[in-house]
C-alpha cells in the first residue's frame, strides 16, 4: 500500500497537475485520488454553492467522480486513477468526514490525496510541497506541515518570496525540484517518487 500527499501554501499552483502528472507516470499503482476542499463561511461543502446553513448543518459532503471533466478531482480521472473522490468540509472540520472517507477507500491499496489538513490524520509514504515564490498567500496548513515535507516542488524563476513570517527552515536539506507550468512534473520528480514507494 503506497500513500502519497501532494500540498501546497496555496491555490492556483499547480498541485492538481502535479498529482495528475504522477497518477499518469506510475499507472501501476492503479491510484485513488482524493481531492479535500475546506471552504470558508457561508459556502456550502454539499454543493459548493453560496449557502446560509448553521454551523452544524452540512459540515461535509463525499462524492466519487464518475467521468473525466474539468474539475480538478475529474482531472484525476482523465490522468488514469481508478477512482477518484471529491471530499468538501467546512473549514477546521475536516476531522468529521475522515471515518466516512476510510469507509469510502475501503479496501483500496494505492491512494494520492491533494490536501495539507489531512497529514492531521494520517502518515503518507510520502508528502510533496509545491511552493510558488511569486504568489504571496501561505495558507496556515502549509506552513504546519512544512517540516513534514520529503521534498519541495519550487517554481521556477527570478523571483524572490514574497511570504510574510514565513522560514523555509523546516525544509532545508530536503531535495528541491524545480518546476514549471504546465508540465509541472519532471522524470526526476517521478523517479524520486518511485523510489520512495513502497513496492
Amino acid at each position: 500500500m503506497a500513500i502519497i500527499v501532494i500540498g501546497g501554501h496555496s491555490r492556483n499552483i499547480g498541485k492538481t497537475s502535479v498529482v495528475a502528472g504522477l497518477i499518469a507516470a506510475l499507472p501501476e499503482y492503479g491510484w485513488t485520488a482524493v481531492k479535500v476542499t475546506q471552504f470558508g463561511h457561508g459556502v456550502c461543502s454539499v454543493n459548493g454553492e453560496t449557502c446560509g446553513c448553521a454551523s452544524d448543518e452540512h459540515t461535509w459532503s463525499i462524492t466519487e467522480e464518475t467521468a473525466p471533466g474539468e474539475k480538478d478531482s475529474e482531472r484525476y480521472l482523465g490522468a488514469g486513477a481508478r477512482r477518484s473522490l471529491w471530499v468538501r468540509t467546512k473549514q477546521g472540520r475536516l476531522a468529521e468526514a475522515m471515518p466516512d472517507l476510510r469507509r469510502a477507500l475501503g479496501d483500496d491499496k494505492n491512494i494520492i490525496l491533494e490536501s495539507n489538513s489531512v497529514l492531521k490524520f494520517l502518515r503518507p509514504d510520502l508528502y510533496l510541497t509545491v511552493l510558488d515564490p511569486a504568489t504571496a498567500d501561505f495558507k496556515e496548513s502549509a506552513r504546519e506541515f512544512l517540516d513534514r515535507a520529503d521534498a519541495v516542488l519550487l517554481h521556477a524563476g527570478d523571483t524572490a518570496p514574497d511570504w510574510k513570517d514565513v522560514s523555509l527552515k523546516p525544509v532545508a536539506g530536503r531535495p528541491v525540484f524545480a518546476i514549471r507550468p504546465p508540465q509541472y512534473l519532471t522524470p526526476e520528480i517521478v523517479k524520486f517518487v518511485r523510489g520512495r514507494l513502497p513496492r
